[in-house]
């Protein structure tokens, strides 16, 4: 590892989320100068210019040193400079006097910046609108990629640059639109910020003020979950959950698709197999959660479809919202929703979960297997968008499912260890963090929250969160101590 081209990169990544916590601040000082949270925020910045700006004058990169970063640097950077921004973005919580304890600030900071939506705090409305926005805007920065941001914004890294993307990619493949790795993190970005935009002023039209449009925003765009109402979106009409419905399905899609259906290539999206899957999985589900729920005593009305619409598509997408308690839904719909969580969106989108391309795979490679066993001689090679699968593809795609199921039991084990609970919110708090999703079942429910989870227990489901959102390996491979050598 190029120790001191690490260090660089990751201070230069600390200084674009230092900037990001001026907006934050702009609600604190709107509301009151001389808050506490208004002095956290200035602590937190200055404290982060500071160490940025030492440490990337102690530890000096040219465009040379950028070229001849390699996969294991651009693994390490990309999760150490997620720990880190967690570390800063967590300040801002603990010296307001937002969260009682340094663990509860990196939990929060931690569970927005990987979109998982899994809070601390009990009385959201009662808290500064500074804090609260800071709170959504780490979504937004984590669901596109800080790392994705600072290589839009900071000055060109050359061939690192991809080491750094492919690192932080969500998915099994780092794909381009644009030549120059820059340009295409410029792209991506560009893309987020017009769908964004779009969600933001649909949801003013809708009767939601500017602050809670743009917070729910991020929420959505991200597939994080932060809401500013203790109901979530169940304290909203019909019209805001089904714009909300919308966008949570577009940011579960891949980017690059959006990308392309911007430029006018619509039927792009149909030719991706994996959307069609993706498309295909709302639109079986939907009726079927109606139905289940109607013969249930709910009534087939539109509110009843609006609510199935609503909680598979937050579930699916990881995006974590909710309009209803489906904590007391029939078992048979709790177990889809459990489904649900695994798989997770598209790749190149902003949902966590193994990614559907992965599960399709799978379920494809175990068919053949199948088939196989009856024609021996047979050759079948498993097909994507028409092109054969390779079988590095295919074993990576096995490796990962592995290592997910194995971080999974892990999470689930250790949970009932610490805090002693039922199976069910154990399994389900493992998944909830580890897919990114944030509300589970049991006492990590829809209506619940993670406050009275041990100091132990919220490291152990904040390393779960982190593993999660950086496809595992770069978290992982942290604890290797060939990555540390030369």
């Amino acid at each position: 590892m190029h120790k001191k081209l690490v260090l660089n990169i990751i201070s230069r990544i600390l200084l674009v989320v230092s900037l990001t916590m001026i907006l934050p601040l702009g609600w604190a000082v709107l509301d009151d100068p001389s808050s506490g949270e208004t002095r956290a925020f200035l602590i937190t910045i200055l404290l982060g210019f500071t160490f940025a700006g030492a440490t990337i004058k102690l530890f000096p990169a040219s465009g040379d040193d950028f070229d001849v970063m390699g996969a294991k640097d651009g693994l390490a950077i990309v999760g150490l400079s997620w720990v880190a921004v967690s570390f800063l973005g967590g300040l801002p919580f603990y010296l307001s006097g937002v969260v009682p304890t340094f663990t509860d600030a990196f939990f929060e900071t931690a569970s927005g910046f990987t979109t998982t939506g899994a809070t601390i705090l009990t009385w959201i409305e009662g808290q500064p609108r500074g804090v609260l926005f800071w709170r959504s805007l780490t979504h937004w920065l984590g669901g596109m990629g800080i790392i994705v941001l600072s290589v839009a914004l900071l000055p060109a890294m050359g061939r690192g640059a991809y080491a750094l993307y492919r690192a932080e990619a969500p998915g099994p493949t780092a794909e381009r639109v644009k030549p120059r790795m820059r340009e295409t993190a410029k792209t991506l970005w560009t893309v987020y910020f017009i769908l964004s935009a779009l969600e933001t002023l649909l949801l003013m039209a809708g009767g939601m003020p500017l602050y809670d449009a743009l917070c729910h925003t991020f929420g959505t765009m991200a597939t994080g979950g932060f809401s500013t109402q203790n109901a979530s979106i169940a304290a909203y009409g019909g019209y805001i959950q089904w714009v909300i419905v919308l966008f949570m399905f577009l940011a579960g899609c891949n980017f690059i698709l959006h990308y392309q259906g911007l430029r006018g290539k619509v039927k792009s999206y149909w030719r991706s197999e994996e959307f069609r899957v993706y498309l295909a999985i709302p639109l079986i589900l939907t009726p079927l959660f109606a139905v289940v729920l109607a013969l249930g005593g709910h009534g087939l009305t539109e509110s009843t479809v609006r609510g199935s619409a609503f909680q598979v598509m937050s579930i699916l997408t990881t995006t974590g919202y909710t309009t209803a308690d489906f904590n007391m839904w029939p078992a048979f719909l709790k177990i889809t929703l459990i489904l649900l969580m695994f798989i997770g969106g598209c790749a190149g989108s902003t949902g966590g979960g193994m990614k559907v391309i992965r599960c399709y795979v799978a379920l494809k490679t175990a068919v053949k297997s199948i088939i196989q066993v009856i024609l021996p001689n047979a050759v079948m090679p498993v097909k994507i968008d028409s092109k054969p699968v390779s079988e590095t593809y295919v074993v990576r795609a096995a490796a990962y499912f592995i290592i997910y199921m194995f971080l999974f039991v892990l999470g689930t084990v250790v949970m009932t260890v610490t805090e002693d609970t039922d199976l069910v919110t154990a399994f389900a708090a493992s998944v909830a963090c580890l897919s990114n999703i944030g509300p589970g079942l049991g006492k990590v429910g829809a209506v619940e929250n993670y406050a009275w989870i041990s100091p132990a227990g919220k490291w152990v489901l904040s390393f779960l969160m982190l593993a999660g959102r950086l496809e595992l390996y770069s978290v992982l491979i942290l604890f290797v101590p060939e990555t540390w050598r030369k």
